[in-house]
């Protein structure tokens, strides 16, 4: 909920009277509301600052890049800060449509010009999150070096830690070393799943909760497919601008994992087999 006090501090940033509040699905992690205030409407995510520390610093960061590669539609961050132990971000409000006659096209040629950003390095300036667990960034020359050292060994190390065995780590590593294409890196989402991204009152697509990076493209690509959501023809217009490098299909299982990962951390064992069969196909 949204203290008194929170919402005092708010008005004083904001200059203006908060009139009512709504909640909004925000997720396992941080509490979403919206603000109305008689001028506009805006949006406030809030989490525990102990628990999620620079958490929002860092969703920040990540939106900043995207909004500045201009591409899709990005809520603008007004402020974000901190009240006793309660994070806060404040964001634009996006008000939502219906999908546009050709909203997958645009989606897929949106997506294949923001894979077209790149950088020298796989990475980025901070690290952030993915869901509640850090994503570490440390610059990388190498796809497969990024992807491993910062990817995978930091989730399977969690992993561990919390009781799950996994045999034939080295030879698998070694084995997606020789799997992972040697293509630049791409700005990424990072967690591009169905229930991040928005339709706007033009009926196109707005991308929110990123886990940002200069990261290997089938990333945003696997994590697409792993979940669904998304319709054929984004990925057929994608791949007419972008061309993906041969065996990507088979690729994908590679980088599911991660995201496998993920959830095997935050959600427990439902996850487990997945991870292991996959591992076992490599090693």
């Amino acid at each position: 909920m949204l203290s008194k006090e929170l919402i005092k501090h708010l008005e004083n940033l904001l200059s203006e009277k908060i009139i009512s509040t709504k909640p909004l699905s925000g997720g396992d992690i941080n509490e979403v509301f919206i603000l109305t205030t008689n001028n506009r409407e805006t949006v406030v995510k809030i989490n525990s600052a102990s628990n999620f520390p620079r958490m929002f610093k860092a969703e920040t960061r990540g939106l900043q890049e995207l909004i500045d590669a201009n591409i899709f539609k990005i809520p603008e961050v007004l402020l974000f800060g901190k009240v006793a132990d309660v994070s806060f971000l404040l964001l634009e409000y996006i008000e939502s449509g219906n999908k546009a006659q050709d909203f997958w096209s645009i989606f897929g040629e949106q997506l294949a010009n923001l894979h077209q950003q790149s950088n020298p390095y796989f990475g980025f300036e901070s690290d952030n999150y993915i869901g509640s667990l850090p994503q570490y960034n440390s610059k990388y020359s190498s796809a497969s070096e990024f992807y491993i050292t910062q990817r995978l060994q930091p989730q399977f190390e969690m992993a561990i830690k919390r009781g799950f065995s996994f045999s034939g780590l080295d030879s698998f590593y070694v084995a997606i070393e020789n799997e992972i294409p040697d293509e630049a890196s791409s700005l990424i989402h990072g967690d591009l799943w169905s229930g991040n991204f928005l339709i706007d009152i033009n009926g196109s697509p707005c991308l929110i909760d990123p886990a940002v990076a200069y990261a290997p493209r089938e990333m945003d690509i696997s994590m697409m497919h792993l979940f669904g959501g998304f319709e054929y023809e984004l990925f057929e217009v994608y791949n007419d601008i972008f061309p993906l490098v041969d065996g990507w299909k088979t690729r994908m299982e590679i980088w599911q994992l991660y995201y496998l990962l993920v959830h095997l951390n935050l959600f427990g064992i439902s996850y487990y087999n997945g991870v292991k069969s996959i591992v076992g196909r490599y090693s």
